[in-house]
């Protein structure tokens, strides 16, 4: 961050102090909400918005490239507003999986979110072309609110990823633009050498300043499934992060155990996962690993997370619970009563278990898959003697 220091458009770190247990940033203050929440506010959306949102989410990912810097963890979370107003700048956050390449280098290791996860990441062979793919990922979902690999677990996404088609014909795919489609269709080649770079993106007609993006407003549609995909992920990511006792952002050996309960089960799975035996299981091996051995879906583990929202075990989540949740972890711009609605399907006005279950497994009964993690995970563990 400090080699993108002064781009309008990158987080700016004001400070950095370190007592005897933690080195402490102190960085710029966004108060202007998540990217996706500021569209869905708005309620008014149209392709010209969302070319230019873009032009700035690739024109940080030029600069991050021009300096020898891959971000490798793009993502609508990743980019908030500054301020309320209506002409505040984007600011591009959270460089923690970033790392400097030089021309031609490669990298194995697997990092970032499973929609925006770039194919070759996946085939642990990847350079900063995995960006631009995150970026066109992030376009296509501006376009249509959805995103355009999806499946109902996390390693029907990787396949989706690896093999999937993309999808231009359902709605509100027939009316958006011819270049807007090319565009898409050029950050998504999966053969990163085919894909176009950052410079080419801004290029691009549809992308520029005055060019030709229509400035006609997208289907409805494409708001509400934003707002869809927003709500579930920010409920989705508060029960994900429970697991995470000390507030590290990572899950440790002790960690998982408390969640798993069976420690010679999780030594056993860690064991098997860390197929490089480096110590560290990355998220491409943990997911892979615990969809084989179905512990992300343990009844026992889910009950864990319920219990944690269900703060007087009434066996309802409540929003008076729900908002208790979301200011112990901080999130101030959360909308209590679209979270509930997308979980809700009884309409009670309350998350009871079983509906919490289907949204942790499946998602929402309409159709999109919500299990987006809303953070990147890499997990160190220290050897444990088995029980």
């Amino acid at each position: 961050m400090h080699h993108l220091s002064g781009h309008p458009n990158v987080i700016s770190i004001k400070g950095a102090y370190e007592d005897a247990v933690a080195v402490h940033l102190v960085m710029e203050f966004c108060v202007g909400g998540e990217l996706f929440d500021r569209i869905i506010q708005r309620g008014h959306y149209t392709e010209r918005k969302a070319a230019e949102l873009t032009r700035t989410i690739v024109g940080v990912v030029e600069a991050c490239h021009s300096l020898g810097v891959m971000h490798r963890d793009l993502k609508p979370e990743n980019f908030l507003f500054v301020s309320e107003e209506e002409d505040s700048l984007l600011k591009t956050i959270d460089f923690g999986l970033s790392v400097f390449f030089k021309p031609g280098e490669k990298f194995t290791d697997v990092v970032g979110s499973p929609y925006y996860v770039a194919p070759e990441v996946l085939k642990k062979c990847y350079g900063p072309e995995a960006d631009v793919w995150s970026a066109g990922v992030i376009l296509y979902i501006l376009l249509s609110g959805v995103p355009p690999f999806w499946a109902e677990s996390e390693q029907g996404i990787f396949e989706e990823v690896l093999h999937g088609d993309l999808d231009f014909s359902s709605d509100p795919w027939p009316t958006i633009s011819d270049s807007a489609k090319d565009l898409v269709k050029k950050m998504l080649v999966r053969d990163p050498k085919r894909r176009l770079s950052a410079h080419e993106v801004l290029c691009h007609p549809w992308i520029q300043i005055d060019g030709v993006a229509p400035d006609r407003p997208l289907d409805s549609a494409v708001l509400s499934r934003l707002k869809q995909f927003s709500a579930m992920n920010k409920l989705k990511k508060m029960a994900l992060r429970m697991i995470d006792t000390d507030n590290s952002g990572q899950i440790t050996f002790e960690e998982l155990k408390a969640g798993l309960k069976r420690e010679s089960e999780i030594y056993d799975l860690m064991q098997a996962a860390d197929v490089d035996n480096s110590g560290t299981i990355d998220y491409g091996e943990f997911i892979a690993a615990m969809l084989h051995l179905n512990k992300i879906e343990r009844e026992d583990h889910l009950f864990a997370a319920f219990s944690y929202f269900d703060k007087d075990g009434s066996g309802y989540i409540t929003p008076d619970e729900l908002q208790q949740a979301c200011e112990e972890f901080g999130i101030e711009d959360a909308r209590l009563e679209e979270m509930i609605q997308e979980v809700d399907q009884d309409n009670d006005g309350r998350i009871d278990y079983n509906e919490f279950v289907a949204m942790m497994q499946k998602g929402n009964a309409g159709g999109f898959v919500k299990k987006a993690l809303g953070n990147s995970i890499s997990i160190r563990f220290r050897e444990s003697p088995r029980n």
